[in-house]
């Protein structure tokens, strides 16, 4: 009886085998090429980004009614501006101040309050946590209270608790070498406001 034998070539064994450890050791990619670490990586470089603009949509949605509005949004180290254009802001809306002075103005006049929480809630009938979302926006969790962050496959926050507010993180993109929200969904009891970040510009001009 004869015996077959069937010699195997070395050198592309050798071959496969090496791309398939290269295969293996590779670190996982998202569609918008997120990579595990990156987050880690930039931490502190979101916590000093204090000087930054953003152009967007937003979305707002409770039992009585559902509206959207463009949002362009300057925010400094002690300043901040956003325009709200829209049904959302009622026509056009400004909501300025630092701490302590905050101003509203409208097709109605311009109202000031001590903070802008009340002065949303006095004039447009609804408000948002503004001095909150200058770190939720970053991916961050705010500084005045305590918090629960879930993170996904790859280190980025998903999922965040602050306030009585729940916030979901649901797009990434890279500007200037930094990863930063583009999507974000917010809920706090009834009331849901989306966020579409169209345009980030970290560390616009000085004033």
């Amino acid at each position: 009886m004869q015996r077959l034998f069937m010699r195997i070539p070395f050198i592309p064994t050798l071959a496969a085998l090496a791309l398939l450890a290269g295969c293996a050791s590779q670190t996982p990619v998202d569609d918008s090429g997120r990579e595990r670490g990156d987050w880690k990586a930039q931490q502190s470089a979101i916590k000093d980004l204090d000087r930054w603009s953003l152009v967007g949509k937003a979305g707002l949605r409770t039992p009585a009614k559902s509206h959207s509005a463009n949002l362009d949004w300057n925010q400094y180290p002690h300043y901040f501006r956003m325009l709200i254009s829209g049904p959302f802001g009622g026509g056009r809306t400004v909501l300025e101040g630092r701490e302590g002075r905050f101003s509203l103005t409208n097709g109605d006049g311009r109202f000031e309050a001590q903070t802008p929480e009340a002065l949303m809630e006095d004039q447009l009938g609804w408000s948002l946590p503004v001095r909150d979302l200058p770190y939720w926006v970053r991916g961050l969790p705010g500084t005045r209270d305590t918090y629960q962050l879930e993170t996904d496959a790859f280190g980025f926050p998903s999922h965040l608790e602050q306030s009585g507010w729940e916030i979901d993180y649901r797009d990434w993109t890279e500007v200037n070498d930094l990863w930063l929200p583009r999507k974000l969904a917010l809920a706090y009891g009834d009331m849901r406001v989306t966020l579409v970040i169209n345009r980030w510009q970290p560390e616009p001009d000085a004033e």
